[in-house]
């Protein structure tokens, strides 16, 4: 869980979609954007439990701590850049 302080929420924006799985089943899912020390991350709650998504280069990363499978983590992020980065636009995603 992110502890009171850490998460800062510059320039922060809440995102609620409803995402199909491979499995064929329907989550809502909410995204929250923000910044730890100098790195964008996403805070992302799925099921009622919440993982903080970064990424490194062109891979999508998670904390230790947190649950997402490779797959979900990957499809997530795949889905976050479509939202950060609109069909076109090539620009950089790294801070």
């Amino acid at each position: 869980m992110i502890k009171n302080g850490l998460f800062n929420y510059l320039n922060h924006h809440d995102m609620n979609y409803k995402v199909k799985l491979a499995d064929g089943t329907t989550h809502l899912i909410e995204i929250t954007t923000g910044y730890f020390k100098n790195w964008r991350v996403w805070k992302v709650r799925i099921n009622g439990k919440a993982a903080m998504l970064y990424k490194l280069g062109s891979e999508w990363m998670q904390r230790n701590e947190d649950y997402l499978d490779s797959y979900t983590l990957k499809a997530i992020g795949e889905f976050i850049d479509t939202m950060i980065s609109p069909p076109g636009n090539n620009a950089s995603l790294a801070s």
